[in-house]
């Protein structure tokens, strides 16, 4: 059995990591750590976990001596923990931004000076159809970002086929209101997001640069990308319709998709001309990917849809905690 500490199960990215951690097989929940709700029961924060019987502490607890740590915190809190629990043994997945980026370009899109800028080049980031073999070997791992995601993994088996123009990549994505958060936000009420659609944070969204070093080190270049969210009127989920130029046509592209992901147990695939749905992958870990070339030109698009929740974060995170203790790594997440 693997023992875990989850620092941060409060938001809707740990409420759906402890819901995940409660039914994997091979796990033992030691604690959550909460300072806002400490002494609460988790099910009295979120019914849906009532039979959990585990309750909201404080701060973490060292003695309890976990296998690992999961981070569901905000962004800037594991990097100020990190070093000292590594250093004490224990194995960490941090589900936020901390371990994803550069030095400069965590400064850069942050705003603040990284607390502990020598892990970064021990952290590996937690993509496993990108790096499943370092995962497994990893003692920091840097789960990788909802968008991001559905990009990466939308783009990643043209890139590494040449079979388009990386020079001009276009990321048109969109994602539930739980992607935002768990926090009190004029913009995410239900009377401004209901009935409403809308893109934002265009010129600088912070997964900009999360997805364009994966695709820098896919193409072994600098690609041009172009990323734009919006913000859907659901719960959860995310759509991302990606373009790019090329002479390849419709079979080959489905062919070098097909090939690609042929042995990933949480790429699926489509049948050509099918359309995925944000409804089909609620509540899984799956990545429902397809592509199309239409109206005899020279675009490619395909077609990514993930749940934020899921492979877009806690689930991902149960991947990865599977990959690190060497478990089939569909544990606890296929019914």
């Amino acid at each position: 059995m693997i023992s875990v500490s989850v620092i941060g199960g409060t938001g809707y990215t740990g409420c759906e990591l402890v819901r995940l951690l409660t039914h994997h097989p091979q796990v033992v929940v030691k604690q959550i750590v909460s300072r806002t709700e400490a002494g609460k029961a988790v099910g009295e924060v979120f019914p849906e976990l009532i039979k959990t019987e585990l309750y909201y502490t404080e701060s973490f607890d060292s003695s309890l001596k976990p296998d690992l740590v999961f981070f569901a915190t905000p962004n800037g809190v594991a990097m100020k923990q990190a070093e000292a629990l590594l250093d004490s043994g224990l194995r960490i997945i941090d589900l936020a931004a901390d371990f994803r980026l550069s030095t400069d370009d965590w400064h850069q899109w942050y705003g603040e000076t990284h607390a502990c800028p020598k892990l970064l080049k021990q952290a590996v980031y937690g993509l496993p159809e990108l790096y499943r073999a370092q995962i497994a070997d990893a003692k920091l791992v840097a789960n990788p970002g909802c968008y991001p995601t559905s990009v990466i993994l939308g783009l990643k088996p043209f890139i590494e086929s040449n079979m388009g123009d990386v020079s001009c990549l276009i990321a048109d994505s969109k994602s539930g209101v739980t992607g935002a958060g768990r926090r009190a936000n004029v913009g995410l009420l239900f009377g401004e997001c209901s009935e409403n659609f809308k893109a934002y944070k265009v010129s600088a969204h912070r997964h900009w640069p999360e997805i364009k070093t994966q695709l820098d080190k896919l193409a072994g270049c600098e690609v041009g990308l172009t990323f734009t969210p919006h913000l859907l009127p659901i719960t959860r989920g995310i759509h991302s319709t990606l373009y790019f130029k090329t002479t390849a046509g419709q079979n080959k592209l489905q062919d070098c998709l097909e090939h690609a992901y042929a042995q990933e147990p949480f790429v699926k695939v489509l049948p050509l001309g099918s359309h995925p749905q944000t409804r089909q992958v609620a509540g899984t870990n799956d990545c429902l990917i397809a592509v199309h070339k239409p109206q005899h030109n020279d675009t490619a698009i395909v077609l990514s849809v993930i749940d934020n929740l899921g492979k877009g974060a806690a689930g991902q995170a149960i991947q990865n905690m599977n990959l690190m203790f060497g478990l089939d790594e569909t544990l606890g997440l296929v019914d």
